[in-house]
């Protein structure tokens, strides 16, 4: 699946998005830095009735969120992170095996300790407004 989206039309593709993977609950986000990872997250959030500030984990490496219906959302962001062992000292793998959604940017940094059902989500700029969205489902 591809998606194209503008940020005016960010709400719009969070709705698609998670409709068509609703049976998944690790997403393994990769993009270029500003490629808008954690802005599609924050409508991903918003679409799930998160009513919380919703913000990078690039410094706390975990968020933590709750939805509407107070099921939760991990938000994490492997960036400052050298390994699998900082990600799993750091709680990462608890997150990603605890059933909840867990949103994982810069996963290259960890791939060894992802569940077998991850989706692999791309993220890239086409040009300043317009993102593309890609996932094999």
């Amino acid at each position: 699946m591809e998606l194209n989206f503008t940020l005016e039309k960010i709400a719009e593709a969070a709705e698609i998005f998670a409709s068509a993977t609703g049976n998944y609950k690790v997403f393994a986000l990769q993009g270029e830095m500003g490629a808008g990872k954690t802005t599609f997250v924050h409508a991903l959030c918003e679409a799930a009735g998160v009513k919380e500030n919703i913000s990078s984990p690039t410094f706390s490496i975990i968020n933590q969120y709750t939805t509407g219906q107070g099921q939760l959302i991990y938000h994490i962001d492997l960036y400052r992170l050298k390994n699998e062992e900082e990600a799993i000292q750091a709680g990462v793998e608890d997150c990603l095996y605890s059933g909840n959604t867990c949103f994982v940017e810069w996963p290259d940094k960890a791939l060894g300790i992802f569940p077998d059902n991850t989706l692999h989500v791309s993220i890239t700029a086409i040009d300043r407004n317009t993102r593309k969205l890609k996932i094999n489902l």
